[in-house]
C-alpha cells in the first residue's frame, strides 16, 4: 500500500469535513490562484487561436495561398498580364501540396452615382472561381456565376461600399476605367453585396467576370493577372512556395513575361506580423498566470506544513522518514490542484462556450475585423494546457516541501 497517498487522502478528507482555523483559508486561496490562473490560460490561447484562423481565414479568402503573377506587377502598382493557358494551369496543379487553382484579373476604376463616387478595384474570376468564402459572407443577394468567355455586366460589392454610395442589390451602376486609350463606360447590376468587416478589403474590392476585365484591361483571352492557388496544408505553405520557385518561376511565356510567385504572408506582411505579435502576447500571460498559480501554491503549503508540526513530529518519532512525509504533502497538494484544475476547466470552458455561440463580448469590426471576440476551441491546446499546469504545479512544490526534513520530533511537540 501507498502510505503517503492514503495518508493524504485521509488528511483531505479531514480538512473537507472539518477544516483548519489557517489551513481552511489557505487551501482556499491557493485553489483559487490555480483556478483562475488556467481559466484565464483557457480563454487567452482560444481566444489567440480564434483570432489568428479568423483573420487567416479573411485574408486567405481574398488572395489565396499563393499567388502566380507577372514578375514586374510586384515592383510596381499597375497590373501587368501574364498568359495562364491550360498548360500552365496544368503545371500548377502538378505541384505538390496543391488542391486548387484559379485566375483572376484585376482592373482598377470608378463607382459613380448621381451624388458620389468612389474609387473601386474590380477583380475578375472565372468559372473555377472557389466561392466558398464570399459565399459565406453574403449580406443580401447572390452570387452570379461567373464566365472567362462572356459577359454578364453583374457586379458583387462590399457593404462598405453600398453604404458609402447608398447602394443596394438590384440597382444599376456606372463604372468608369481610365486608360491609355480614354474613359470606358459599363453599366453592372448589382448582383449581391457582402460583408466581412476586413476593412483593408472591404472598401474597394469588387467582383465581376474574368471576361469583363480582361477586355477592359484590352488583354488577350489567355491574359490574365495571374492565378490564385491553394494548398493543402496551410502549415506548408512556404514549402510549396519552394517549388513553385524551382518550378514555376523564373519561366517566360510567349508573350515573352516571366512568371514569379509570393504566398499570402508576403502580400500581407503587417496582418501576419500582427497576428504573430498576439502569439508573443499570449505566451506573457501564460507565465503570469504560471507564476500566480505557483505562488499561491507554495504559499499554501508552507502555511499547511507549519500548522502540521505537529503530526509531521509524530510521524517521525513513529519511524516515518523525510521522503515519506514530504510525499504526503505532495499528494496533498496535488488533490487541491487537482479539484482547483476542475474548477479552472468548468469557469474557462464555459466562459469559451458562451463567447463562441452567443457572441456576448463585442468589438469594433473597423478595428479588430470581427464583429465578436472569436473562440476557437482546441482539444490538444487544452489538454497540453492542463498538462502543463499540473506539472508546474507540483514541480515548484518540491523545493518548499524540504522544510520537513528542518522539523525535530521533540521540538515539535511543543506546538501542541
Amino acid at each position: 500500500m501507498n502510505l503517503p497517498l492514503f495518508l493524504a487522502r485521509r488528511l483531505y478528507s479531514d480538512d473537507q469535513d472539518a477544516g483548519q482555523k489557517v489551513s481552511r483559508p489557505a487551501i482556499t486561496i491557493a485553489t483559487a490562484g490555480v483556478a483562475i490562473g488556467l481559466a484565464v490560460m483557457i480563454v487567452s490561447v482560444f481566444v489567440v487561436l480564434g483570432f489568428k484562423h479568423t483573420i487567416q481565414g479573411k485574408v486567405i479568402g481574398f488572395g489565396s495561398h499563393i499567388q502566380v503573377t507577372n514578375f514586374v506587377s510586384q515592383s510596381q502598382a499597375e497590373q501587368y498580364p501574364i498568359a495562364m493557358t491550360d498548360s500552365m494551369m496544368t503545371a500548377i496543379r502538378g505541384i505538390s501540396g496543391v488542391s486548387h487553382v484559379e485566375r483572376f484579373a484585376y482592373k482598377q476604376g470608378i463607382l459613380k452615382t448621381d451624388s458620389d463616387f468612389l474609387g473601386i478595384v474590380l477583380k475578375g474570376v472565372g468559372p473555377e472561381w472557389d466561392s466558398t468564402f464570399i459565399h459565406q459572407n453574403m449580406v443580401s443577394g447572390s452570387l452570379p456565376k461567373f464566365s472567362d468567355t462572356a459577359s454578364s455586366n453583374k457586379i458583387v460589392i462590399s457593404q462598405s461600399i453600398a453604404d458609402k454610395l447608398k447602394l443596394k442589390q438590384g440597382q444599376r451602376i456606372f463604372a468608369y476605367f481610365i486608360d491609355n486609350n480614354g474613359v470606358r463606360i459599363r453599366r453592372f447590376t448589382i448582383q449581391g453585396i457582402y460583408q466581412t468587416n476586413l476593412s483593408q478589403y472591404d472598401s474597394y474590392m469588387c467582383f465581376t467576370d474574368l471576361y469583363t476585365t480582361v477586355k477592359l484591361n484590352g488583354w488577350n483571352a489567355d491574359q490574365a493577372s495571374g492565378a490564385e492557388v491553394s494548398v493543402k496544408d496551410f502549415n506548408k505553405v512556404d514549402d510549396v512556395e519552394r517549388s513553385f520557385i524551382k518550378k514555376i518561376n523564373k519561366r517566360t511565356d510567349h508573350y515573352g513575361e516571366t512568371y514569379t510567385s509570393q504566398t499570402i504572408k508576403e502580400i500581407n506582411p503587417q496582418i501576419f506580423q500582427w497576428l504573430d505579435l498576439l502569439d508573443m502576447n499570449v505566451w506573457i500571460i501564460l507565465a503570469l498566470m504560471a507564476a500566480v498559480a505557483g505562488v499561491t501554491m507554495i504559499s499554501g503549503l508552507l502555511i499547511i506544513i507549519l500548522e502540521r508540526t505537529t503530526m509531521i513530529g509524530i510521524l517521525k518519532a513513529l519511524g516515518a522518514r523525510n521522503t515519506t512525509i514530504r510525499h504526503l504533502f505532495l499528494w496533498f497538494a496535488t488533490f487541491i490542484i487537482g479539484r482547483s484544475m476542475v474548477i479552472g476547466n468548468i469557469i474557462g470552458l464555459g466562459v469559451c462556450v458562451l463567447q463562441k455561440y452567443f457572441g456576448i463580448v463585442k468589438l469594433d469590426p473597423a478595428t479588430y475585423y470581427v464583429s465578436t471576440v472569436p473562440i476557437e476551441i482546441n482539444i490538444p491546446a487544452w489538454l497540453l494546457l492542463n498538462v502543463a499546469t499540473l506539472f508546474i504545479s507540483v514541480f515548484v512544490l518540491i523545493a518548499p516541501s524540504y522544510l520537513i526534513s528542518h522539523i525535530h520530533p521533540a521540538k515539535s511537540m511543543r506546538y501542541e
